[in-house]
């Protein structure tokens, strides 16, 4: 039987020929086959070359201003260009590419109607210069959010505009008859030409020059309210017509028949959250001609709601030719429930042209009907002599739009 002699390996084959250990043999061809540790460093240094970027993320920012955005790049030679990929908070996302900065720095300037309430949100996103995208910070499915602050006085406004229901402008007309009952002048009067009473020239006493102190007063006007440091603004126009004790040392009843035709532009301005400021000019026609005047009113409270307000008027202060009158008055509005306001008052006036100061004693109920429309009703008494007196009888009825 012959057997067959193994075959020694090749390396072993080798040895026996160069006449070198085995071991020795196998230890070089190791050394042969593997990478050197310059290879081995050159290909971990590739592995780890990788873009990276720096960035601060941003927790808040003012509303409707621009908001900067700074990053760092770790091998920007890898890198074709960074973008910041944003929403506000009603619109779909936007990209803004970065652009070169100081030193190694990339920056981007988001403009201001991006940062509305109530928040702003981004992420961050390379393209490599192979053309392929990635997020690097925060996703498109998961940005990063940034609280939107918002401006104090455009909050109010907000806040305010919401409790009216988004009603900005109101439009009233009004009316009342006010009675004085018959006043009497403080002294005796010299009978003019051609009055029934007496004969010219003779002397009535006050008993007998009685006048019916009486007149009525139609109104429309119309209201915008900005909400902000002008919390309003208004325009009204009416007319007034009536009899009155004019002033004078003669007894002339057609003297007696007072009116004006007046128009009044006013302005609310808002000091702080509980107390505003109206100021208002008047232009007449009386019956004595042009007049003008002004008027203004202090509100101590909420200016929708419950509050206290303080004013007076005039028309033609300070010529007696012109003069048509003055009032003086003070209301407390109380809101008494969603619907209902009332509100006491207190007037004294000379109005309309008068040669005494009355005082009223008023009451208005108004009630929010609803779809912008309000009603209210006044009553009341006045006297300019504690002999007599009169009611008073109004309503207004108003459209909020």
């Amino acid at each position: 039987m012959v057997t067959q002699r193994p075959s020694r390996p090749r390396a072993a084959l080798a040895a026996a020929v160069l006449g070198l250990p085995l071991s020795l043999l196998a230890t070089a061809a190791r050394a042969d086959e593997a990478p050197s540790a310059t290879d081995r460093l050159s290909s971990n240094e590739s592995s780890a070359a990788a873009p990276r970027v720096h960035h601060a993320p941003v927790s808040s920012t003012p509303e409707k201003k621009p908001l900067a955005l700074r990053v760092t790049l770790d091998h920007p030679e890898l890198v074709r260009a960074v973008y910041v990929v944003y929403r506000g908070a009603s619109s779909g996302f936007v990209a803004a590419r970065f652009a070169r900065g100081e030193g190694d720095a990339y920056v981007v300037l988001l403009p201001p109607e991006a940062a509305t309430p109530p928040t702003l949100q981004y992420t961050l996103e390379i393209e490599r210069t192979d053309g392929t995208f990635e997020a690097i910070f925060a996703t498109r499915a998961q940005p990063h959010v940034v609280q939107v602050l918002e401006d104090e006085a455009e909050a109010r406004e907000r806040a305010l505009l919401t409790r009216l229901l988004g009603r900005r402008s109101v439009a009233t007309v009004s009316g009342e008859l006010v009675r004085f009952g018959e006043t009497e002048p403080s002294e005796p009067l010299v009978c003019g030409a051609g009055q029934d009473r007496c004969v010219e020239g003779t002397i009535l006493p006050p008993s007998q020059a009685t006048v019916n102190d009486q007149y009525y007063r139609i109104e429309a006007g119309y209201t915008f309210r900005p909400l902000g440091t002008v919390s309003e603004f208004s325009i009204r126009g009416g007319i007034i017509r009536g009899t009155s004790l004019v002033p004078g040392a003669v007894f002339d009843e057609s003297a007696y028949e007072v009116g004006a035709n007046y128009g009044a532009p006013t302005v609310r301005f808002r000091l702080d959250d509980g107390w505003h400021l109206e100021t208002e000019l008047l232009t007449s026609i009386t019956e004595v001609g042009f007049s003008v005047g002004f008027g203004g009113a202090l509100l101590i409270g909420d200016p929708f709601g419950s509050r206290l307000t303080l004013g007076f008027e005039t028309i033609g202060p300070g010529n007696d030719s012109s003069y048509f009158g003055s009032r003086f008055y003070s209301r407390l509005d109380i809101v008494t429930s969603r619907a209902i306001t009332l509100a006491p008052i207190i007037e004294v006036t000379d109005m309309p042209h008068a040669e005494a100061f009355g005082v009223r004693l008023l009451g208005e109920g108004s009630l929010d009907l609803g779809y912008g429309f309000g009603a209210t009703l006044r009553a009341g008494y006045q006297a300019r002599r504690s002999t007599s007196g009169g009611p008073t009888l109004g309503g207004a009825i108003s459209y909020a739009f």
